[in-house]
């Protein structure tokens, strides 16, 4: 691999992991342009993928392979694989573009100054990094803008419409109680990824920078702040909650380490072959026991991005509404107006709300609003929206966590094969033509 290849490969493995992406990237797009004579091996629409995009995939692909000691397949399967991995990309770029999602330059230029802080450099360093290694900064720009649209657009289209049915609890409950596998863990954990092909020496700095946010955090310094500046999993600015879970929804490394862990304490160092990771065990509880939880009575008012309403524009308005709350309209006149959402009728409010029964997103930005505070606009796999906090209370609803519990587990547990399910029904609507074995 390149010089130029292996160092945007890392960049590239730092956008993936603060996103999540399941389908990441194995190498950059090849920045040279298009010249006479590259043949087209595919056409995905009115798009064509050409040889020197996929040659490029392939060399990089190969190279990682060897790397890690993985046998090769045959040359043949293995171009097929990625001219494959290309259509797909295509495809979900083009269903991006043609439904409205497309993210703002302002969301770009703060994905792209996360990057930059990761790597410990400004912007400008950052800028100058990426062109020393022969790319125009624009070109990288847009490939990660790229990235940002497919991760969106699986939030859109599949997370936030996956439906686990009243049925399925109960048979997980059931299958739960049968095991006897009810104790619950509240985990956060810290992760610093080690690029695939880094050098002894980039482990080295890794595993020093790792040791320095590990002695911090058995000093007991703030977990969820260390978090912020040190991990690099998708959950890094939530703290790096895992939320509760069963031993055996937790990754096997957690699972054991957890074992010799007491609530508050922090596990050594640990090594995988993603790269470091510190876990702090907040709390555990049988699954058993009573459970009183802090319930939130809340009301919202939602924008849809769509192919009608890009993602600024649903924040423009929301901006706009929001001036007007805050000057003295009511919120639910506002709400019954404006609001996309079945809540819209009763002036946005959402009722009483377990933890665990919103998105992520939204439940954070509401538990950090005191009582009668609005949020600023924030965006979730639904859209755009403002948040109100009417009251809290504690109540016990152990039958209603568990049950939450389980909805959660299950979702985690259908959220790949959903996404490959649609994905399927993606690329049989496109219009595919390989011309791979043309010669």
């Amino acid at each position: 691999m390149n010089k130029l290849t292996a160092r945007l490969s890392v960049l590239i493995s730092i956008l993936v992991s603060f996103f999540g992406l399941l389908a990441a990237v194995s190498a950059p797009v090849a920045a040279a342009s298009l010249v006479d004579g590259d043949r087209i091996v595919a056409i995905v629409d009115n798009e064509v993928i050409t040889k020197n995009e996929l040659d490029s995939r392939l060399a990089a692909a190969l190279s990682q392979l060897k790397k890690q000691g993985t046998p090769l397949p045959p040359q043949g399967e293995l171009e097929r694989q990625m001219l494959e991995r290309l259509i797909m990309e295509r495809v979900q770029l083009q269903y991006a573009r043609d439904t409205g999602l497309k993210p703002d330059d302002a969301q770009l230029d703060q994905a792209l100054g996360r990057i930059a802080a990761n790597n410990n450099m400004s912007m400008e360093q950052f800028r100058k990094a990426v062109e020393a290694d022969g790319l125009e900064f624009a070109r990288f720009r847009e490939e990660i803008r790229n990235e940002m649209t497919v991760a969106r657009l699986r939030e859109r289209e599949v997370d936030s419409k996956l439906v686990i049915s009243d049925g399925e609890i109960d048979n997980y409950l059931a299958s739960q109680a049968a095991s006897g596998g009810n104790e619950e863990y509240q985990v956060a954990h810290i992760l610093l990824r080690a690029p695939e092909s880094a050098s002894p020496e980039q482990l080295q700095k890794l595993r020093e920078r790792a040791e320095q946010a590990l002695g911090r955090a058995q000093a007991g310094e703030n977990f969820a702040q260390l978090s912020a500046t040190y991990s690099d999993a998708p959950d890094a600015l939530q703290g790096g909650s895992l939320g509760w879970r069963s031993r055996d929804r937790l990754p096997s490394l957690y699972a054991e380490t957890i074992a010799n862990l007491q609530p508050g304490q922090v596990s050594p160092l640990l090594r995988s072959s993603a790269g470091f990771h510190i876990v702090k065990l907040l709390d555990k509880r049988g699954g058993n026991e009573p459970a009183s939880v802090q319930q939130t009575h809340a009301r919202h008012i939602l924008v849809r991005v769509n192919e009608v309403t890009s993602e600024g524009d649903a924040r423009h308005k929301l901006e706009i509404v929001r001036d007007r709350i805050v000057n003295g309209v009511d919120f639910a006149e506002q709400a019954r107006l404006y609001s996309q959402d079945g809540s819209a009728a009763k002036g946005g409010d959402l009722g009483w709300l377990n933890p665990g029964d919103t998105v992520p997103e939204f439940e954070q930005a509401m538990n950090a609003l005191q009582p009668g505070e609005l949020s600023a606009v924030i965006q979730s796999p639904f859209g755009m929206h403002l948040i109100q906090v009417l009251e809290r209370r504690e109540r016990d609803v152990s039958s209603e966590r568990q049950r939450a519990v389980a909805r959660q587990a299950l979702r985690e547990r259908k959220l790949d094969d959903a996404y490959q399910d649609w994905l399927r029904q993606l690329r049989d609507r496109a219009y595919v033509e390989n011309r791979l074995d043309e010669r």
